[in-house]
C-alpha cells in the first residue's frame, strides 16, 4: 500500500467554527453545492449543518482554498481530538465534501492542520482520488416519483408494483375493520414526532440496536427540524392515522426536490397489515403535491428496499488519512466485522468486534416499519 504522508497539499485548508463562516464562504457552499447534482440530499444543505450546530452538537467546516483563494471546498463536521466526523454523525446516511465534480483535489488537502484522519460510513460520490482511502461501498437506493403514483408504477419492478397493489387492498381492509384511513403528508405535530421517537426507540429496544435517540440533543434536534420551513429545506412528518390512532409515520427532510426516508415507524399491533407499505405508498401519491421527485431510502439491502425501488446510488466508507498504517487497520477492523456478520464463526467473533468498535456508536441501517 503506497504511503501518502509526503503528498503536500495544493491548497489552504483551514478549519472554521459554523458560526464563523464568512459571507463569501457561505456563498460558496450554495454555488458549490448547486453545481453539483450528487450534492441534492438535504443532509447536504447548510439548514441542516446550521440545525445540528444549534442543537448542541458544534459543527466546524473545514474550509479549503485554491492559490487564488477561492472556496473550492466545504466539509462540515464534528471534531473530536484530531478526527473528523461527517456532520451529523451518526444519523447522517449522505455525506462528502461540498464541492464541484470539477474542483475537488487530493482528499488529504481536507485535513487542516491539528487533524490527522477524517472517517465517512455514508460518502457520496467522491471520485476516483478518493480510491485509496475507501474501505467499502454500499448501495443507496431511491425512489423516482415524477408523476406520483402513475409514474411510478410504470418504473418499478414487479414486486414494487404488487406491493403498492395490495398496500391499496390493506387500506381498504383496515377502513372495514377499524374505521377510516387518513393520510397527512406534512404535519408540524410535536405529539406526533414524539410518537414516532418512542415507536423507534421501542423498535431499537426490542432488536438489539443501538438508541439513536438516547442523546437528548437528537431528540431535540428532529423539534427543531420539524420546525424548520424554509423554501428549500425543511423536515417533513407524515402520518397514517386509522380510527383515529396512529398507524404509521415518516420523519424525514427535504430539500428541493428530493425527500430523505430518516426515521419510519409503525404501531405493532397492526403490522398485520403491513402499515409501512400503505405509508410509502401514500407519500408516492402525495409527491407532486410535496414537490418531490426523489425518495432517498438511505444506505442497506432490506427487503422492502430492493422492492420498492426504482434505482440506486453509492456511498462509501472511508478513511482519509496520510498514514497508511491508519488506513491498514481501518481495513482490517472492516473485514472482520464483515466476517462476524456473516460468518458461521460470528458468535465467538462478535466480542473481537465490539472491541474493535471500542465503544463507537454505529448507525444501524434498519430502519423497519415495512414489512
Amino acid at each position: 500500500m503506497t504511503d501518502l504522508s509526503t503528498s503536500a497539499p495544493t491548497r489552504s485548508t483551514r478549519l472554521v467554527p459554523f458560526d464563523d463562516l464568512t459571507v463569501d464562504e457561505m456563498d460558496a457552499w450554495s454555488r458549490l453545492r448547486a453545481s453539483n447534482p450528487a450534492l441534492d440530499s438535504p443532509y447536504f444543505h447548510p439548514g441542516f449543518a446550521a440545525a445540528v450546530h444549534a442543537g448542541g452538537q458544534p459543527v466546524v467546516v473545514v474550509v479549503s482554498r485554491d492559490p487564488d483563494g477561492r472556496v473550492t471546498a466545504l466539509l462540515p463536521t464534528h471534531r473530536s481530538g484530531g478526527r473528523l466526523v461527517p456532520v451529523g454523525w451518526p444519523g447522517a446516511d449522505f455525506q462528502g465534501p461540498i464541492a464541484a465534480p470539477e474542483s475537488l483535489g487530493s482528499p488529504l488537502d481536507l485535513l487542516p492542520a491539528g487533524i490527522r484522519e477524517a472517517r465517512f460510513d455514508h460518502l457520496v460520490s467522491p471520485g476516483a482520488s478518493f480510491d485509496p482511502f475507501i474501505v467499502a461501498r454500499h448501495v443507496s437506493p431511491f425512489i423516482d416519483t415524477t408523476g406520483g403514483l402513475e409514474g411510478y408504477l410504470g418504473r418499478a419492478s414487479r414486486a414494487g408494483r404488487e406491493n403498492m397493489s395490495q398496500a391499496r387492498r390493506r387500506t381498504a381492509k383496515a377502513e372495514r375493520q377499524f374505521g377510516p384511513v387518513t393520510f397527512a403528508a406534512d404535519v408540524v405535530d410535536e405529539d406526533a414526532l414524539g410518537r414516532v421517537i418512542s415507536l423507534k426507540r421501542a423498535q431499537y429496544a426490542a432488536t438489539g440496536v443501538r438508541d439513536y435517540f438516547a442523546e437528548p440533543s437528537r431528540i431535540e434536534l428532529m423539534s427543531r427540524l420539524l420546525h424548520t420551513r424554509q423554501p428549500d429545506f425543511a423536515g417533513i412528518l407524515s402520518t397514517v392515522h386509522i380510527g383515529g390512532q396512529l398507524l404509521a409515520a415518516h420523519f424525514g427532510i427535504r430539500s428541493e426536490r428530493v425527500l430523505h426516508w430518516w426515521f419510519p415507524v409503525y404501531d405493532p399491533q397492526y403490522s398485520q397489515l403491513a402499515p409501512g407499505w400503505i405509508l410509502l405508498r401514500e407519500l408516492v401519491v402525495a409527491a407532486p403535491e410535496l414537490g418531490v421527485n426523489r425518495i432517498d431510502l438511505g444506505r442497506g439491502d432490506d427487503e422492502y428496499k430492493r422492492r420498492a425501488k426504482t434505482g440506486e446510488a453509492v456511498v462509501c466508507q472511508a478513511t482519509v488519512t496520510r498514514s497508511a498504517a491508519r488506513r491498514m487497520a481501518r481495513q482490517v477492523r472492516h473485514n472482520v466485522a464483515t466476517l462476524a456478520r456473516s460468518s458461521a464463526l460470528a458468535p465467538a467473533l462478535r466480542p473481537i468486534v465490539r472491541r474493535l468498535r471500542n465503544g463507537r456508536a454505529q448507525r444501524t441501517d434498519q430502519e423497519g416499519g415495512i414489512t
